[in-house]
């Protein structure tokens, strides 16, 4: 059987490169590429592929709510994390998800097969370069050091944090994501004393210190 695989990442020339290294490999097929969570989510409903190699910074919305959202309509599907943060919030979020991977970028292509197959014979990868977090082998449950902040948000809240610390006013959240100003603004304070951040500029520096958007 072919494994049919979609690449996430809004970086073309990561896609690119993936892509190609798949491509030699004997029995694994990209048969899509996403640049957006909204893009992956669409096309993974629509094609149906077996795994997806997904990243975690991605515009308009995270891997970790894509994820969430694509295994609930599918959820046989596989998703690896392929992402440059180690952050015990992303394992967490990722894996709470319902991720069955999560390897970081600077693995070997060979890391990424050996992950891929491992997710399509049921069972979890954890890359070994990810440190504080296990496989509990009798469970094949991942073990994580701790609760994530994050898993305290909703996911309406994760969407608001991400367009917030991206830059955008209140009203370009509300439009963004067809809620009122009132509402954003609330979601914006409980974020806030979820996260216990006392400002903005704080709730920047969080999310772009935990990944969620990049400088």
């Amino acid at each position: 059987m072919t494994i049919n695989t979609m690449l996430v990442d809004d970086h073309k020339i990561i896609r690119d490169g993936l892509r190609t290294l798949i491509e030699k490999e004997p029995g694994i097929e990209v048969i899509a590429e996403a640049e957006s969570g909204m893009d992956a989510v669409t096309k993974a409903k629509d094609l149906l592929p077996h795994v997806v190699i997904m990243d975690i910074s991605l515009p308009d919305m995270s891997g970790i709510d894509a994820t969430r959202i694509i295994l609930k309509e599918n959820p046989s599907l596989k998703v690896i994390a392929l992402s440059m943060y180690s952050d015990r919030f992303f394992v967490s979020g990722m894996f709470d998800a319902g991720a069955s991977g999560y390897l970081l970028k600077d693995c070997a292509f060979e890391e990424l097969v050996s992950a891929i197959l491992t997710v399509m014979a049921g069972k979890i990868y954890v890359s070994s370069n990810i440190k504080g977090f296990s496989l509990d082998k009798p469970t094949g449950k991942v073990l994580t050091p701790g609760s994530s902040g994050l898993s305290l948000l909703t996911n309406r809240e994760r969407e608001v944090l991400q367009l917030v610390a991206e830059g955008l006013s209140s009203r370009a959240v509300a439009a963004r994501l067809g809620i009122s100003v009132k509402t954003v603004e609330a979601h914006r304070r409980h974020i806030m004393d979820k996260l216990e951040v006392g400002s903005i500029s704080e709730l920047v520096k969080y999310a772009i210190r935990q990944g969620i958007i990049t400088v």
